[in-house]
């Protein structure tokens, strides 16, 4: 009938807008938790506080515990750069490419077989026991933990020696012969008695020597390119510092003498010395002119900034007019 025909079109028509209206509904839907998630996370980035991030020289310090990097490593003497060149060109005749599956058959067929093969030849300085004991890269030398009992012969570009944490007993003339661009020799933590008087007097370019936690009695002779000298806990009296020791070095920056078995001061001091370490020996007394020259009271030592007397059996205010050339006193007891 007409009113059924009428009826079945209206329910069709019903149905249709349901299924047209989930459709719908959907892509809102997803639009609209998209919205809400992008908001959501602006309010979280709301929240973080940029500021903290922004580190200067100043504060580096609060955050990163700079104590033990009391060295400044030079990574110059590392190995030059490799240059990787690009890829092969494509060639342009089609038959120039390899047949796949011909190559994969005949690699099969063919034994496998050494002749052909030619093996780099080590470099002279690879070749050397050092460079087999310890690692060599660039002109560094590094023999940490080695079980060394004696200085190993070094690659003559040799920059850097690093044979810490060893058993080396003495160091001979001879370990040092002929390497004029040794700059640093760290010999920390070793068993070292004794070292001859020329062991490092012709090194031409050494600046830093690094010999802390040793046995040794008497220092050498140093080389007048010296920077730093780092003897600290050895066994050194004055008695083993020959007379003026340090008069020559003109630019010896940092001396380190601490906990050894020393009875006084050493002086003369070179003037560009920043940094004089001496706690923990036995210093009892000290002269007017040790810092200062007294026949001259305008003097100014401005470099001389760092002077360490504590763990000394010394009282530093028996001595009033051994400082006013001094930017600030020597730490220690004024008592």
């Amino acid at each position: 009938t007409l009113a059924g025909c009428r009826m079945w079109t209206l329910a069709w028509l019903g149905i249709t807008s349901l299924c047209l209206g989930a459709a719908w509904a959907v892509p809102a839907m997803k639009d609209r938790r998209k919205a809400e998630k992008l908001k959501a996370d602006f309010a979280l980035y709301e929240n973080v506080d940029l500021d903290n991030y922004d580190l200067t020289l100043d504060n580096y310090g609060e955050i990163l515990d700079l104590s033990n990097y009391e060295e400044l490593y030079d990574y110059g003497d590392l190995g030059p750069k490799i240059e990787v060149g690009t890829l092969a060109p494509r060639p342009k005749d089609p038959a120039a490419h390899p047949n796949v599956a011909t190559t994969a058959e005949t690699l099969k067929l063919q034994p496998p077989t050494t002749a052909g093969l030619v093996h780099p030849a080590p470099s002279p300085a690879q070749a050397l026991p050092s460079c087999l004991l310890c690692l060599c890269i660039g002109t560094s030398v590094y023999c940490d933990d080695a079980h060394l009992e004696h200085i190993p012969l070094l690659p003559p570009e040799t920059t850097y020696l690093y044979a810490r944490f060893n058993h080396i007993g003495a160091i001979r003339a001879s370990d040092f012969t002929g390497l004029k661009k040794l700059k640093r020799i760290d010999l920390s933590s070793n068993s070292i008695l004794w070292a001859d008087a020329d062991a490092f007097r012709l090194l031409p370019s050494l600046q830093e020597l690094l010999l802390p936690h040793n046995q040794l009695t008497v220092l050498p002779e140093l080389p007048p390119s010296l920077v730093r000298l780092d003897a600290r806990l050895n066994r050194i009296p004055s008695s083993g510092l020959r007379p003026e020791a340090f008069r020559d070095l003109k630019q010896l920056q940092f001396l380190h003498l601490s906990d050894n078995q020393l009875d006084y001061i050493p002086t003369p001091l070179p003037e560009n010395l920043r940094s004089l370490h001496l706690q923990n020996n036995n210093i009892q007394t000290m002269h007017e002119d040790t810092f200062c020259d007294s026949q001259d009271p305008s003097q100014i030592r401005r470099a001389l900034e760092d002077i360490r007397l504590d763990g000394n059996p010394i009282n530093l205010s028996l001595f009033p007019n051994a400082y006013f050339c001094l930017p600030r006193l020597p730490t220690g007891h004024f008592f």
